[in-house]
């Protein structure tokens, strides 16, 4: 499958990685992007950039019917639904008990998971709906999913137990997935990034951004939203890409804190 032509649905695309992938796409030539997030304003104003190959869809991954509305709404404004990048998500840091003995918050570790991988799975099995009616390539492809994980699916750090969960989750279920619907010719992977440079960052003391630059082994630099971008239309294009994690972390190994 080739991005020029090809419609995308992008959660999380009005900020950083999923920015990043919905500026790429459309420089690729894709004809028509849907960027799904919570804030209207954010998304309306990537959106006018690029004019009417772009359309918004508010939405909360936690709501089964905005998301319905999304996917539908994709393709009854640009006919189909080719690709679908899930990187909508949310970040949560709490000892399982802290130093007064007191336990871990349970409504936040479930909200976390609720929305990383609930979400995410929910995104996924709507698109792969609207995808499996796509008329087949010659390898009788009919879309491509790519959904985003993390390092800490593997290295989580103290604190992490409800992200690593949510995303360790999404992992897990990338090989089913890609299973369950090669019937159907849609082909599933994901990407486990490192420290990427997004506005996470934007409100942190700049020694801390500083000190995390120099912990990948070879860039020593964060990476950018762009090189998560480039990995996914690597993964769109190349159709013997499936059922894969790909770590993007510049050989990042996180220490337990």
């Amino acid at each position: 499958m080739r991005v020029q032509d090809s419609v995308a649905l992008v959660t999380g695309g009005a900020s950083g990685l999923g920015e990043g992938v919905v500026r790429r796409l459309l420089a690729q030539g894709a004809a028509g992007v849907v960027i799904v997030d919570l804030s209207e304003e954010k998304a309306q104003k990537l959106a006018d950039e690029f004019g009417d190959r772009v359309l918004v869809a508010v939405t909360d991954v936690r709501n089964t019917e905005q998301i319905e509305s999304a996917v539908r709404s994709c393709v009854e404004r640009f006919g189909r639904l080719d690709i679908t990048v899930c990187c909508a998500g949310i970040g949560w840091a709490q000892r399982t008990v802290d130093r007064e003995g007191a336990p871990a918050n349970l409504d936040a570790y479930k909200a976390v998971i609720d929305i990383n991988l609930v979400g995410t799975f929910d995104v996924v099995r709507n698109a792969a709906a609207a995808m499996s009616t796509n008329p087949p390539d010659e390898d009788g492809g009919r879309g491509v999913i790519v959904m985003t994980a993390s390092v800490a699916a593997f290295d989580g750090q103290i604190g992490q137990a409800a992200y690593s969960a949510s995303k360790g989750g999404i992992v897990g279920m990338t090989l089913p997935l890609a299973r369950d619907l090669a019937a159907t010719g849609i082909r599933v992977t994901t990407i486990a990034p490192g420290l990427i440079d997004t506005p996470i960052y934007d409100f942190a003391p700049p020694e801390l951004k500083e000190n995390l630059s120099k912990t990948p082994v070879f860039p020593r630099r964060l990476g950018t939203s762009d090189e998560f971008a480039q990995l996914v239309q690597s993964i769109v294009e190349n159709p013997y890409l499936n059922g894969e994690t790909i770590r993007l972390d510049a050989a990042l190994r996180m220490a337990p804190k």
